[in-house]
């Protein structure tokens, strides 16, 4: 699955960079870039097997009139605190119990501080992650308690300076791929 949803990334990036270069060229925010791809993610996604899912930016999910928020500790020299609020996630919004979660993008200027960077790329491991120390729970016939199990995570830095766009591929928790673009 993870091989077709980043051909539909790609696409959806292609068509971003042809028709909005002029956004990288005002080197607008992120969440312009945000909204700008989702439009072109959305118009693959739709027209795809995916077409029952949704394209959201920075979607907050609320359970019971409650912020859902995720909370992991990840052990290390201290505990590491994630909050999840995806810049842009391809989800079913809870309507797909076996596949609920599709696609998590995190995006970032090349400028902004290293441990911001590390926040993203932290966040989309916890997201991609099946379990993590039985945190989550899923046993196919309910949606897990916390959010989790993207079959993609994208972190997605944008470095006008140079004029190339990093992207990096993660699923089941670990980096596996990463590519520039010139743009």
């Amino acid at each position: 699955m993870s091989a077709r949803l980043i051909e539909i990334f790609e696409n959806a990036n292609k068509n971003f960079l042809q028709s909005d270069l002029e956004l990288f060229n005002l080197k607008v925010s992120e969440r312009t870039l945000c909204g700008a791809l989702m439009l072109h993610l959305n118009d693959i996604i739709k027209d795809s097997e995916f077409s029952e899912y949704k394209v959201d930016v920075e979607f907050n999910r609320n359970k019971n009139g409650k912020l859902k928020t995720f909370v992991k500790t990840i052990h290390g020299p201290g505990d590491v605190i994630v909050k999840i609020n995806c810049d842009l996630i391809v989800h079913s919004r809870g309507n797909n119990i076996k596949q609920d979660n599709l696609i998590a993008i995190e995006m970032k200027k090349a400028n902004r501080k290293q441990n911001q960077k590390d926040d993203d790329r932290l966040r989309l491991i916890a997201l991609t992650k099946d379990s993590y120390d039985d945190i989550w729970s899923f046993d196919g016939k309910t949606l897990p308690e916390h959010v989790c199990r993207y079959a993609l995570g994208i972190y997605y830095e944008v470095n006008f300076r140079s004029r190339i766009i990093t992207i990096e591929y993660y699923k089941k928790g670990e980096r596996f791929d990463v590519k520039e673009i010139n743009f």
